[in-house]
């Protein structure tokens, strides 16, 4: 069974894309810990990220290299954070949260409810800042 990041990938479910290539994407998370939360994944499902070839891993953190550099310009913050929970969806992705505490990247805090045009003004505002 396909996981809901493999239908996001597939376009059977919609997302609020900042960027892409041949093999990652990079979506809003749409129950963000902060606004500007985004989640990378490998387009290729995977379910641990420690499965990934090495090669791919490597490639994937250049990636979401990128866009945190594009989201930190975007986004009021001091830093951007990175998490690997990997219990929440059988599919390898990477949290890029926005930080100005270490608390904003605190899993167990209730997460927020953008409306669809906070989200899509969100991801604007980020792609705009990718180079």
């Amino acid at each position: 069974m396909s996981s809901i990041f493999s239908k996001i990938v597939s376009g059977e479910i919609p997302s609020h894309k900042i960027s892409e290539n041949e093999k990652f994407l990079a979506f809003l998370d749409v129950s963000p810990l902060v606004h500007g939360h985004i989640l990378v994944i490998p387009k290729k499902e995977v379910d641990y990220i420690f499965d990934i070839p090495d090669t791919d891993l490597a490639e994937m953190m250049v990636f979401a290299k990128g866009v945190a550099k594009a989201q930190k310009e975007a986004v009021t913050c001091k830093r951007i954070g990175i998490a690997v929970i990997g219990l929440e969806v059988p599919h390898a992705h990477i949290h890029l949260v926005p930080m100005n505490t270490a608390n904003d990247v605190n899993f167990t805090q209730p997460k927020l409810k953008p409306t669809a045009e906070e989200l899509s003004s969100m991801a604007k505002k980020i792609r705009s800042q990718l180079k």
